[in-house]
């Protein structure tokens, strides 16, 4: 163990150490027998002697550093007596109360124009003093003004919540009308700086400036105030009269004068009453009970008259300083005219409403006019179409009789004439049947390139008799369309570049965009100028040197373009005059189809010896020219003018026929379509076809139902041909 503790004086070890050599010493010298013995502890003396002369040397190098520590020490509490009173005579000669407070919130120093102003809470002051007690006696103090109805406690929560941000400045309101400012700052250590600066001086002369410019606003507004043509009237949060005009003087037919400054509302009440009638569910109660009201008022508006017939707009209107504003404003002319508008406009109603009832009739009877225009179009067509079809038929039936090629080239164009009749009518039916809304469309895949082939067969011979390059580009393509009206709108279309032409090439093709397909027929004729593009879409409407009559009416584009409208499919007219014009037709869900021989145009129809007709016709022509028809394809004709009769005499004879033609209206109580399930309770599944002109969607309807074929008139000789080339040969029972 040690015999020297560190923590103990240098000169408490160096007195240790003396007393323990001493003692050692004497020791030695006390023990005679142990010579060898004394010679160590005198070398432990020894070198205990020099510890101790090196402590002792420490010791003074110890005490010279503390002296020089001490005189350090003494110099910087002299320099720190004279930089506190620098400070202090430096906070002595601002203008400004100073304060400083340290991070506990207790006063530090101050200087003598702190809190001058107020005496009552200097005097307590000293170092040491705290934030809070500081505030209270400033609250305390009698000079503060409270005249503004704030209270000590008020002022000093308030102060307490300000204290607790890092940068606030604030006035204080004294008596005699003086102001004392005040700054607080945070320093970086959280201690508190606060200045306090008499700002009196500044404060009188804001609110002489203040009250000047007031003044030269109350004057700018009463200015305003008078040259206004309402009267208006202000009043304050006490309902006391503050501002008017002349307008409102000349209103209460006396001035008001400054006499009347004050006056409360309740008071210009007693006034109103005698000048004003009110009106519109408002009286003066509740004029009465919106001023007073304390809960916000909603702005008021009405209407008052005097005893003149005068009306008066009267507008009420809260301020922000909770008073309110009256406005009266002579709306006597504007209601005269008002009455008068309301008067003109209620005879020009009653005129209105007139003339359209009588535009109403016109437009209904020139609707009934057009719809009996329309059903007699189709009925006039439909009557006509049966002896046509009969002439063509005796026609055709005389074509294959003759031997001689003149007389057959007769008859032929005899049949040509009929067949362009024929057109003629169709289209005035199909016409007609889109008007009225009774085209039927029965909407099927549809194989585009079996109907580009039979056009394209079609209008060969007649392209070639003019010298025009029709080209037909094949085609495999389906589309979801109605094949009967899909073959009437390209025909027409390529029938139109065929006959209004002036170049040599017509081309027709299919085009694949995306997912759907379009129909093009490109010509080199003379184009349509873009002020005609609409005008050709029109019935009866034709342009260029074919428009007198001889090659149609004009109604093929007519059709073209409604049909395509009531198929969804979209038209697109390209034209420039000199080069040519294309018809494009897009049609949705178009997908590539194999070639298919069921979609090939069927082959003139050959000879059908052996096969026995039913034929239930009531037009005694028309029973003649098919049954003419039929006996030349080699087959024999039954002919029943009724359904009764047909029924009567098929069990009579005893022998069923292979087929039946039956007409739809038979005229005696009995369709074709009523006759087809008797026919087939009696002789089983026998080909039938129903033939008539009308092409009304009950018809298509009621042939669907009951599975046979609807076959439209006129009727040509390879309608009947193909009909009978599909019966089965065999005999009758």
């Amino acid at each position: 163990m040690d015999l020297i503790d560190p923590s103990d004086s240098l000169e408490r070890q160096n007195e240790k150490l003396m007393r323990i050599t001493e003692a050692l010493i004497k020791r030695a010298e006390q023990s005679p027998d142990q010579a060898g013995m004394a010679y160590a502890q005198f070398e432990r003396a020894a070198l205990l002697e020099e510890q101790v002369r090196q402590r002792t040397a420490d010791l003074e190098r110890t005490l010279d550093l503390l002296h020089e520590s001490n005189a350090h020490i003494a110099i910087a509490n002299k320099e720190a007596e004279v930089a506190r009173g620098n400070l202090a005579e430096a906070i002595e000669t601002i203008d400004e109360g100073f304060a400083l407070f340290d991070s506990d919130d207790r006063l530090v120093l101050f200087n003598s124009r702190f809190c001058l102003d107020l005496p009552d809470v200097r005097r307590p002051l000293a170092p040491g003093t705290d934030f809070q007690t500081y505030v209270r006696l400033v609250s305390e103090s009698a000079a503060l003004d409270w005249s503004s109805g704030e209270t000590p406690d008020d002022w000093l929560d308030t102060r307490l919540k300000l204290h607790r941000k890092d940068h606030v400045v604030f006035n204080v309101r004294l008596l005699e009308n003086r102001w004392l400012q005040v700054s607080e700052h945070r320093t970086g250590t959280r201690g508190t700086v606060i200045l306090q600066t008499d700002v009196t001086e500044i404060m009188r002369l804001e609110r002489r400036e203040r009250d000047k410019l007031v003044n030269q606003q109350a004057l700018m507004l009463r200015a305003t105030l008078d040259h206004l043509n309402q009267g208006v009237c202000i009043f304050d949060r006490d309902n006391c009269l503050v501002g008017w005009n002349q307008q409102m003087e000349r209103l209460l037919e006396r001035p008001i004068g400054d006499q009347f400054r004050g006056l409360r509302f309740e008071d210009l009440m007693v006034r109103l009453e005698r000048v004003f009638l009110f009106q519109r569910m408002t009286s003066d109660i509740d004029l009465l009970e919106w001023a007073a009201s304390r809960a916000g008022r909603a702005p008021l508006s009405f209407e008052v008259r005097t005893a003149g017939d005068l009306i008066y707009s009267v507008f009420a209107q809260e301020m922000p300083d909770r008073g309110f504003v009256f406005s009266f404003t002579d709306i006597t002319e504007e209601r005269q005219t008002s009455d008068a508008l309301r008067e003109l406009n209620g005879t020009l109603e009653r005129r209105v409403i007139e003339r359209t009832i009588e535009v109403g009739k016109a437009l209904d009877d020139a609707r009934r006019a057009n719809a009996s225009k329309t059903r007699f179009v189709a009925a006039a067509s439909h009557d006509l179409l049966q002896p046509m079809s009969a002439a063509k038929l005796y026609a055709s039936a005389l074509e294959d009789r003759l031997p001689n090629p003149e007389d057959r080239a007769l008859v032929h164009k005899t049949t040509s004439a009929l067949a362009s009749a024929e057109a003629i009518i169709g289209a005035l039916m199909d016409i007609s049947k889109l008007d009225l809304g009774l085209a039927v469309f029965e909407v099927a895949p549809v194989n585009l390139g079996s109907i580009l082939q039979a056009l394209a067969d079609e209008f060969a011979p007649i392209a070639a008799s003019k010298s025009l390059d029709l080209r037909v580009i094949p085609a495999q393509i389906r589309v979801e369309s109605d094949g009967v009206y899909l073959h009437r709108i390209i025909q027409n279309i390529i029938s139109n570049a065929v006959r209004y032409t002036t170049g040599r090439k017509i081309l027709v093709g299919v085009r694949r965009v995306g997912r759907a397909a379009r129909i093009e027929v490109w010509d080199q004729g003379p184009g349509i100028a873009e002020a005609d593009q609409k005008r050709i879409f029109q019935e009866f409407q034709q342009l260029g040197p074919n428009s007198g009559g001889s090659e149609g009416l004009g109604l093929g584009l007519a059709i073209v373009e409604r049909a395509c409208k009531m198929l969804g499919h979209q038209l697109h007219l390209w034209s420039e005059p000199g080069v040519g014009t294309c018809f494009s037709i897009l049609i949705d869900s178009a997908v590539a189809s194999a070639p298919s021989t069921t979609d090939q145009p069927h082959a003139r129809a050959g000879r059908t010896d052996g096969l026995v007709v039913g034929l239930v016709e009531n037009d005694e022509d028309l029973a003649q020219s098919i049954s003419l028809v039929v006996e030349a394809f080699g087959s024999e004709v039954v002919h029943f003018p009724s359904a009764e009769e047909a029924l009567e005499l098929i069990e009579d004879m005893g022998i069923v026929p292979d087929c039946f033609l039956l007409d739809y209206q038979l005229g005696d109580g009995m369709s074709g379509v009523d006759l087809v399930p008797q026919l087939r309770a009696r002789y089983g599944d026998v080909p039938m076809e129903i033939i008539s002109a009308d092409r009304s969607t009950q018809l298509l309807s009621a042939c669907r139902t009951l599975g046979v074929r609807l076959r439209h008139k006129p009727l040509s000789r390879d309608n009947i041909g193909a009909f009978l080339s599909r019966v089965p040969r065999g005999e009758g029972l």
